[in-house]
């Protein structure tokens, strides 16, 4: 690894008040294209959550204190040290989550806008002057940060999905505890920590504290820890969600999705086949707003099925460091079995593969799965892997039913000649975002970012939304002088 901002202090360390030994023990962070290790990772335990949030909270108060404009100058200054590093950045993204370069690339820009927008933040206005009734008093309400705020972190994205809430946080006040997943710690985690050692954030404001369960559950449930953002699988998210409530902390889950891309009758078939190939294969699929359901009209679905199988086809797969592929590893083994089980199961259902359906070793082909139904696995799981299964609808009532008839509700697509007919059936999906003429996965700095149902509990992320997430309101009223009462 060509390291200029990494040296030797992070091997089997973690990051909190500087560089110590974790309680966890240490694990190895591996290269899924091939197998090889790239280091060695410290791990945290409960007590290091507990001692991580002592810190936090005796930093907070006094980096509260300081001047927005202050505040904003350090985010700034953390913003100008990664351009200067965002080599290394992207090349940790390649070697430990198998990303391809020009998705490194993208994240990398994606965290760059995250970082400048969190340093407008603190010099907008904060509260608003209120009507009293009482002469010689005014009355304020005041955004006040929450304290300490706990961040979980995934791996598929682990370097926007962890600064897109740790940078808005200190921006607005806040000390931050960061639990990166372990098979992106170095991507997602020691790299922010030597970032900001870099820029000048205080000592003790922020700490990274990789692990599994253990720490992630302290993280939650930690009385000292008034808020949560968790981005990460539903069936995770549920307990995140649950172990927050026992101690009543704010609670933020981005959590899964099962996307549907509706191709109607009126679409480019070309761009629609082009959005549906992106929005499945990008980074293997490993996406939250991957497109898992291609829900075509039939009246074109042999064109867009034929279009979209030659270009899952001519999709090259291999180590995205040495080669230059389109598609990466799957991270894990794990992943693979999974993707690879939902693929089997759909074509002993009755489904057909069009594209793809093999495997050699973590890389997974582009598969394009013709023929699903509702009742199939391809179309009822989040599948996560590189996988387009199409289902066939009669009309758009019917592809409206089709898109809805899931738990989850992230993002849905629609491709049409009519921006008027996609606006109108936008009106009608149950989703957070929708995107007319475009695919499924999109992310603005400035937008606000968050789905409902199994995907989690709103829209919480993007510039404006982060004073709801990372502050609280607090009501002052201040007297000219003292009174009395009747008792």
């Amino acid at each position: 690894m060509s390291n200029t901002l990494l040296g030797a202090e992070w091997h089997g360390q973690i990051y909190s008040g500087g560089w110590r030994t974790g309680g966890g023990g240490t694990t190895t962070t591996v290269e899924p294209a091939t197998g090889a290790s790239l280091g060695e990772i410290g791990l945290a335990n409960a007590t290091d959550v507990d001692d991580a949030v002592a810190r936090a909270r005796a930093a907070q108060p006094a980096w509260a204190d300081l001047p927005g404009h202050e505040r904003a100058a350090v985010i700034r200054e953390i913003a100008k040290t990664l351009e200067a590093h965002r080599g290394e950045f992207e090349e940790w993204l390649i070697r430990e989550g198998g990303s391809v370069p020009g998705k490194a690339a993208f994240e990398v820009g994606l965290v760059l806008g995250e970082l400048w927008e969190a340093a407008a933040l603190p010099t907008q206005p904060y509260g608003h002057l209120l009507p009293t009734s009482e002469a010689g008093r005014s009355s304020i309400g005041r955004r006040v940060p929450i304290g300490v705020v706990g961040v979980i972190s995934p791996w598929n994205f682990p370097q926007i999905l962890s600064i897109r809430a740790v940078a808005p946080a200190l921006a607005l006040g806040n000390a931050v505890v960061l639990k990166p997943d372990v098979q992106t710690a170095v991507s997602g985690g020691v790299l922010f920590a030597r970032l900001f050692e870099e820029a000048g954030v205080p000592d003790g404001l922020f700490h990274v504290l990789p692990g599994d369960a253990e720490p992630g559950a302290a993280v939650a449930e930690h009385p000292g820890i008034g808020m949560v953002s968790f981005t990460g699988s539903t069936a995770v998210g549920r307990k995140v969600g649950e172990a927050a409530g026992r101690t009543l902390k704010r609670v933020s889950l981005e959590l899964g999705g099962n996307n549907a891309l509706i191709v109607l009758d009126d679409a480019d078939l070309e761009a629609a086949s082009s959005a549906g190939a992106w929005g499945s294969f990008l980074h293997q699929g490993q996406v939250c707003m991957t497109a898992g359901r291609h829900i075509v009209l039939e009246s074109v679905a042999d064109e867009y099925l034929d279009r979209l199988a030659a270009r899952a086809k001519n999709l090259p797969v291999g180590d995205p460091f040495t080669e230059q592929v389109a598609l990466g590893p799957l991270i894990n083994e794990t992943q693979l079995k999974n993707v690879d089980r939902i693929v089997s199961e759909t074509v002993a259902a009755g489904a057909e593969v069009r594209a793809g359906g093999t495997h050699r070793e973590l890389f997974y082909a582009p598969t394009v799965l013709a023929g699903v139904t509702s009742s199939m696995a391809a179309f009822r799981e989040e599948i996560f892997g590189p996988v387009a299964p199409v289902v066939v609808v009669r009309d758009e009532d019917e592809a409206v039913a089709v898109a809805n008839d899931t738990e989850y509700g992230l993002v849905a697509a629609i491709q049409t000649g009519s921006a008027d007919r996609g606006r109108h059936l936008a009106d009608r999906l149950t989703t957070g975002i929708v995107h007319v003429n475009d695919q499924t996965l999109n992310n603005d700095a400035y937008a606000p970012f968050g789905g409902t149902g199994a995907s989690g509990n709103g829209a919480r992320f993007g510039t404006q939304s982060s004073w709801d997430e990372f502050t609280q309101w607090q009501w002052l009223t201040v007297r000219d002088h003292a009174h009395t009462f009747p008792f």
